[in-house]
């Protein structure tokens, strides 16, 4: 894709081996790819923002050409300020893909020049979200193979205090 800058946008509360793989194949495609996560005032995230940027940031140290950052309002918006021409999106199910169809679409009306590319994880992570990880975390369950070391240590700590 030459030299495409991408974002992959999400919550990342808290990022997955999931989101890693993604991250992993997506700076093999495009010369940069900003991971960008969202300011949502109305959520309450288990995270805190600047927590889930750390934990990002050690989880991509390997990838030189992907960078972490944060944003908040329209991804359109952002995408344009970066000067960003793809959003970078995974997959697991028919769900996502209703959901993030209706995404792309609503995104391409608004910035008709700003491309969705769908991605589907390897399928050891087909099943993984943030939102499991999270639930299995609070009751007591083992999220190894979930998530990145340092992020299950994390995780164990919240859920302990």
């Amino acid at each position: 894709m030459g030299r495409v800058l991408a974002i992959y946008p999400g919550s990342f509360d808290p990022v997955t081996n999931g989101h890693l793989d993604l991250i992993e194949r997506g700076s093999k495609i495009f010369m940069r790819l900003v991971v960008a996560v969202l300011r949502n005032a109305d959520k309450a995230p288990m995270f805190t923002l600047a927590e889930r940027m750390e934990m990002l940031r050690e989880s991509t140290r390997a990838f030189s050409n992907v960078e972490v950052d944060s944003f908040d309002g329209l991804l359109v918006d952002y995408a344009q300020k970066l000067g960003a021409r793809v959003l970078l999106r995974g997959i697991r199910a028919v769900s996502d893909y209703e959901y993030e169809l209706q995404m792309a679409m609503m995104n391409r009306r608004l910035q008709p020049d700003l491309e969705t590319v769908f991605m589907l994880p390897a399928e050891a992570y087909s099943y993984v979200s943030a939102r499991l990880v999270r639930e299995i975390a609070q009751l007591g369950g083992s999220v190894n193979g979930l998530v990145p070391v340092a992020v299950e240590q994390r995780l164990r700590a919240k859920v302990t205090t």
